[in-house]
């Protein structure tokens, strides 16, 4: 019998599954918040993730229910598990990748490596967090945050006055998260894979370059990681994996400091952006890890299929370049460069696409992502 693959969320990482579903044999559908998604090939419902019947409706028609983004209501899965459907990563897990300070407490709980941070609700308890950390943090709401957004450099409570307003708080839960600003040499994300079973894999450690909060550039592997930082990556990211119970990807981004300490900054509990180079760059793309692992299948080899793999974003430069403009005349000119488009309509931005280029060449590769990239910018 086929196995039957649901997607909530109908964005781009909904999209890059669908080619190695199709390749494994798997059926896939997607619940897609509206017509025209950039998954609309395998959108076969469209509606509100935030209501559970129409979110119970969809887990009728498949095996399993997996994850474009972190954003369904927790109530909503744990009914759903609690009817017998299979929620992978399940509810349990989701709660901390939804909810920043639960992360933190929970990382805590499992002794892993983490910038200071604390719980703070009044303009005295940041203030404190302030002089106790040099006179500066990053604040950040625990929910609904992403690709910098909800995020802010704070040097006196005074800057945060609209976040701790009453209404402010409430509507992130009441509670803002304060963190070290860490002095790092650069960001590094380690992304692995875990069934329900508990089989575990890992790509190799990446450099993440980002650029107003969005990530602009990877590379695979990361440049001059020591034996010793990669395996100790590896570690924190299986010891996330089982310590809150992951059934899929899971990416951990990190800050890497100038003594060689990993210290934890977000986690991503679905496909990610750091691993968009899988795709060539990989024997098993985590799309198709990803699939494999919620339907607990065994899992693919990780092993590279070049020196080197570098990725570059596209992001929207306005309300009108959708990047189609020009697209044949750019595939003629970088003909060894992977071009991804996401269907998506233009906005200033916004993740349209993405390049990547694996070869021997660490300096190759580097520089016709890059100009690839631009190519496509410029139309």
């Amino acid at each position: 019998m086929t196995l039957r693959v649901g997607v909530i969320g109908g964005g781009q990482l909904a999209r890059m599954m669908i080619v190695p579903a199709l390749e494994l044999g798997l059926e896939i559908k997607v619940l897609a918040e509206a017509h025209g998604s950039s998954a609309a090939l395998a959108a076969t419902q469209v509606g509100d993730y935030t209501k559970f019947e129409t979110v119970a409706e969809f887990a009728k028609t498949v095996d399993v229910i997996t994850f474009d983004h972190e954003h369904v209501p927790l109530e909503i899965l744990r009914r759903l598990e609690a009817e017998g459907v299979s929620v992978q990563p399940p509810s349990r897990a989701l709660a901390f990748a939804q909810n920043k300070l639960e992360m933190r407490r929970r990382l805590h709980e499992l002794g892993l490596p983490m910038p200071v941070w604390a719980a703070v609700q009044t303009a005295d308890e940041l203030q404190e967090f302030l002089n106790a950390n040099g006179g500066v943090c990053v604040l950040k709401t625990p929910i609904g945050g992403y690709d910098g957004k909800g995020v802010r450099i704070i040097r006196s409570a005074s800057d945060a006055q609209d976040w701790l307003e009453p209404d402010a708080l409430t509507r992130v839960g009441g509670t803002l998260l304060a963190e070290e600003k860490v002095s790092f040499v650069r960001e590094v994300a380690q992304l692995s894979a875990r069934t329900p079973s508990g089989d575990f894999a890992t790509w190799p450690l990446v450099q993440t370059t980002q650029a107003n909060g969005v990530c602009a550039e990877v590379v695979a592997p990361a440049p001059g990681a020591n034996a010793e930082t990669i395996a100790h990556a590896a570690e924190i990211a299986r010891s996330v994996a089982d310590g809150v119970g992951v059934a899929g990807v899971l990416a951990v981004e990190m800050f890497e400091t100038p003594n060689g300490r990993l210290l934890i900054n977000e986690l991503a509990m679905r496909p990610h952006n750091s691993g968009h180079f899988s795709i060539e760059g990989s024997v098993t793309s985590q799309f198709e890890q990803h699939l494999r692992a919620v339907l607990n299948l065994p899992l693919g080899s990780t092993d590279a299929r070049a020196a080197w793999s570098v990725m570059v974003n596209i992001l929207g430069v306005d309300d009108r370049n959708d990047f189609v403009s020009g697209f044949e005349k750019v595939l003629g000119e970088h003909p060894v460069a992977k071009v991804h488009t996401y269907g998506k309509g233009a906005r200033a931005g916004r993740k349209m696409g993405h390049v990547t280029v694996i070869s021997d060449s660490l300096d190759f590769a580097t520089t016709e992502a890059n100009a690839t990239a631009q190519a496509l910018l410029q139309g």
